[in-house]
């Protein structure tokens, strides 16, 4: 059996996962990357993928500072000026770029062009290996030197072993952390269509009492659909045919932009909570979806993923400073404090912004109304929310900054 020995061993090369690749090859610790299946690099110019993600302007700057956003601004991404939050027959508020002076609110990309693009940049690191097509068999931890055992055999040892193997994680099971959380009762239904009036740079979103209906804009005239409903009302919209769920998505968006006409496939995926107790052990930490998996209403899934990452990298840069090992539980402790309140705060306000806008009833139609329309009457309140979405206040982790910025603090 071959042994082989890294700085640092990621399980998982997604987003989030190929993303701390690379930020921690370019900070040279030699890293190991396992993944059980290669990102796609190769589809028709015509197709769409119907997983995408909006990027915040903190997720921008880490893609940028990684040499990995020129790479997806070739495969396609696009910026939104604009986003409208309404409820039928009620109050809207509506989000402007121009408002706080900025080019946009953010961009939604497909989830193959984003990790395409990371993998890419992994593959110019002389520091980052990686294991695919390979899986984890067994996990053995130390603070010092964890180990990890591929399915063909080979041994892995570092100071530190990630899980970013996604919301079922096996390493998290391996490690012995358990979760807690709550099924929704709710399906999203996500697919592209393509809409009569154009996507007018902007997100769309409405809210209904079985669940939001969130329209992200691709290209010039083309939405990705994220229709969170519950799962019976998904399995009729994913069975029935194209002009027939063209016709209800129409209606369902109140024809705002005009007619929408589906392209490609439906699929369907069920929604919960799930939050990991711990985000460590020793030698091993979560990030991602490994430690905690939101409601989709505000697309902010993967770049808490990535602020997870980015807080990590600093934490472990600061271990490295002060010789301390990666693995241990008091250099370990410095991440999770870090992000777990975040996490579980975001976590928490999704959840209830889920409970107050998914029902009819009264009173609560009334005061959601009101709050949406003061929200949108007064600028600095609706400017602070839209500076919140950026990801851009507080204190945050280096490589979430503009370059410009970081040159500026430094």
């Amino acid at each position: 059996m071959s042994e082989k020995h890294f700085d640092i061993v990621i399980a998982g090369g997604g987003m989030v996962g190929a993303a701390l690749a690379c930020a921690l090859g370019e900070q040279h610790f030699r890293v190991a990357v396992i993944e059980r299946q290669p990102a796609a690099s190769d589809w028709p110019s015509n197709s769409h993928d119907i997983r995408v993600s909006a990027i915040s302007r903190a997720s921008q700057n880490i893609f940028t500072n990684l040499d990995a956003w020129r790479n997806m601004t070739d495969l396609g991404v696009t910026p939104y000026e604009q986003m409208v939050v309404w409820e039928s027959g009620g109050a809207e508020i509506r989000f402007h770029a121009a408002d706080i002076g900025e080019p946009d609110l953010g961009h939604i990309i497909e989830n193959r062009v984003i990790q395409l693009a990371l993998w890419q940049r992994m593959g110019q690191l002389e520091t980052v290996q990686l294991f695919c097509p390979a899986s984890i068999s067994s996990l053995q931890l130390d603070e010092l030197e964890p180990q990890v055992t591929l399915n063909d055999g080979t041994r892995l040892a570092a100071a530190l072993i990630v899980a970013a193997d996604g919301a079922r994680s096996a390493l998290r099971e391996m490690a012995g952390i358990s979760t807690t959380g709550w099924g929704y009762d709710q399906t999203a239904v996500v697919c592209t269509v393509q809409a009569e009036l154009g996507n007018q740079a902007s997100c769309w979103q409405r809210f209904m009492p079985s669940g939001p209906l969130a329209l992200l804009p691709m290209e010039t005239d083309l939405f990705s659909i994220v229709w969170s409903t519950t799962p019976e009302q998904a399995e009729e919209l994913t069975s029935m045919s194209a002009s027939e769920f063209n016709a209800v998505l129409s209606r369902a968006s109140e024809r705002r932009l005009g007619e929408l006409a589906l392209i490609g496939e439906r699929g369907a995926f069920p929604l919960r909570l799930q939050h990991a107790r711990q985000y460590i052990k020793p030698g091993l930490a979560l990030v991602g979806d490994a430690a905690h998996v939101i409601h989709p209403l505000a697309g902010q899934g993967v770049n808490l993923g990535l602020m997870d990452m980015a807080e990590l990298v600093d934490v472990l840069l600061h271990a490295r400073e002060r010789q301390q090992p990666p693995g241990a539980l008091p250099v370990l402790r410095r991440y999770e404090r870090g992000r777990k309140g975040d996490n579980i705060a975001m976590q928490g306000a999704m959840d209830l912004f889920k409970k107050v806008f998914s029902n009819d009833l009264l009173p609560l139609k009334a005061v959601r109304n009101l709050g949406l329309g003061l929200a949108n009457q007064l600028s600095p309140l609706r400017n602070l929310l839209i500076r919140n979405a950026l990801g851009t206040l507080g204190s945050t982790p280096a490589l979430t900054r503009s370059q410009t910025t970081t040159s500026a603090r430094d």
